[in-house]
């Protein structure tokens, strides 16, 4: 059976002033997967990712979620499309003048016309989902790092979003906090049937979460496919980079005594 392409982006391009940051990016994104974006440093994910939720306008090209080009959408489309995706950011991005459980229900208070008591339980529903039930009254100072991820999972969730955005969900966490971030991740799609696409360069998640990977480099996409594939590739950046190669910055010695002698 052909699978659907839920998300689509086509020859995307982005400049920040002379500097080219996309170059041409073309990709499919399909229903019920876990993609993973995967790349170095300054290599385009976090750019790529503010295009996908409509955050920025590309300098051209096409962005189609579900067959609608969200690059051309005035404001009110554009918040009915958010209405069914969700995002986790980098750093959960909490409010720390609300309760954990003020901050999962802002999204419910904001877009729908539900009742107070209703949100509560919708609110109690989502944070007992990410193993934070009874946390509701805490304020985000109290919670560690991978709880903060957590309460920012269970506010990405509120709406019951159909795509589900991750952006470095386990940086900063240690190795079993991060594996247990990875765990919720693939819980998600089993449970809900949900496409989540996954911005991050820690080797140890991708290997455990993706159904496919798209490598950026330089903002092109330079390999697609699953995890198998990747580690098969004979690609010479996508070996270095799995194997965690530095560039080469040795000095050329020679240049250098002379730029001296000029100076």
């Amino acid at each position: 059976m052909e699978k659907e392409a839920i998300i689509q982006v086509r020859d995307l391009v982005t400049y920040y002033g002379n500097r080219q940051i996309l170059k041409g990016v073309n990709l499919d994104i399909y229903r019920g997967e876990i993609l993973v974006i995967l790349g170095r440093s300054g290599c385009g994910k976090s750019t790529l990712l503010r295009h996908l939720i409509g955050l920025m306008k590309p300098s051209r090209g096409q962005i189609l979620i579900k067959g609608r080009d969200i690059t051309t959408m005035n404001e009110d489309e554009m918040r009915e499309i958010l209405k069914k995706i969700g995002m986790l950011f980098q750093g959960a991005a909490l409010f720390n003048s609300m309760t954990v459980g003020e901050n999962v229900a802002l999204p419910l208070r904001e877009h729908t016309q539900l009742e107070d008591s209703t949100i509560q339980i919708m609110t109690r529903i989502k944070l007992d989902l990410v193993g934070l039930a009874g946390f509701e009254n805490f304020k985000p100072s109290q919670l560690s790092g991978g709880m903060k991820k957590r309460a920012g999972l269970a506010r990405a969730l509120a709406m019951d979003p159909e795509i589900l955005f991750c952006d470095e969900p386990s940086a900063g966490l240690d190795p079993v906090v991060a594996m247990g971030i990875d765990q919720l991740i693939l819980k998600l799609k089993n449970a809900f049937k949900m496409t989540i696409v996954v911005v991050t360069h820690e080797l140890a998640s991708v290997f455990t979460i993706a159904d496919r990977i798209a490598m950026l480099h330089e903002g092109e996409i330079i390999f697609q496919g699953t995890a198998e594939e990747i580690q098969n590739s004979k690609h010479p950046i996508v070996q270095q980079f799995l194997n965690r190669e530095a560039d080469d910055v040795e000095p050329d010695r020679e240049k250098y005594l002379h730029s001296l002698v000029k100076s």
